[in-house]
């Protein structure tokens, strides 16, 4: 698919079905897009649609099936997008730290495929709001089920970057508190079973 001219070819590229329930439209909005005039459109829309077809099959279907409906609050950016986020502050790394990330539509310096979206999962959202799991609940559920590469969890409901790559790097990192690097490959806590620390959630469905 050529990266779309039109409006029409637009039309055409977000309604690519990515898995059961996530169309390509659903991780097209920016907020800097929208509000800069920047268009948030893949410059390789066949590399963008296939990393995130993987991200929505293999992580965010069980999710939905297991937790009920996600939302998607950030997911692909256009280069130019992020690099306007990263130049002026807004939450947006550096592009070449981002490749396989927001970006879809380009691979990482190791040559692997990636794409993450962030969400917040209502179920869990609740749940952490209300002092009844703390944000590491849900961070050792989808360790212990689903083949992500990395998560990054955020204070306000419990948001976070879910991200996946064809060779995995298994870190999980949070800025919600206590911050820090709460596992990756290596340290003591990586393998094993931690359904103790999310007792109480639903069994995994999809």
């Amino acid at each position: 698919m050529k990266p779309p001219q039109s409006v029409k070819a637009l039309e055409e590229l977000g309604r690519v079905r990515l898995s059961a329930n996530f169309f390509m439209r659903d991780f097209l909005y920016s907020e800097i897009g929208n509000f800069q005039r920047i268009p948030n459109i893949p410059d390789d829309p066949d590399l963008a649609i296939e990393a995130g077809s993987r991200l929505c099959e293999e992580l965010l279907e069980p999710l939905n099936a297991t937790f009920g409906r996600i939302a998607i609050r950030s997911a692909y950016r256009s280069a130019r997008v992020n690099e306007f986020g990263a130049a002026n502050k807004l939450n947006c790394a550096r592009n070449e730290s981002t490749f396989a990330s927001h970006i879809w539509d380009r691979r990482d310096e190791q040559g692997r495929m990636g794409a993450t979206a962030c969400i917040v999962v209502p179920w869990f959202a609740d749940r952490y709001e209300a002092g009844t799991y703390p944000w590491q609940a849900m961070a050792w559920w989808v360790h212990d089920h689903l083949p992500y590469s990395r998560m990054e969890f955020y204070p306000v409901r419990a948001a976070f970057n879910l991200n996946w790559r064809d060779r995995p790097d298994r870190i999980i990192k949070s800025y919600a508190a206590p911050a820090g690097c709460l596992t990756r490959p290596g340290m003591d806590n990586h393998g094993g079973d931690h359904s103790h620390s999310y007792q109480g959630f639903p069994a995994r469905r999809g």
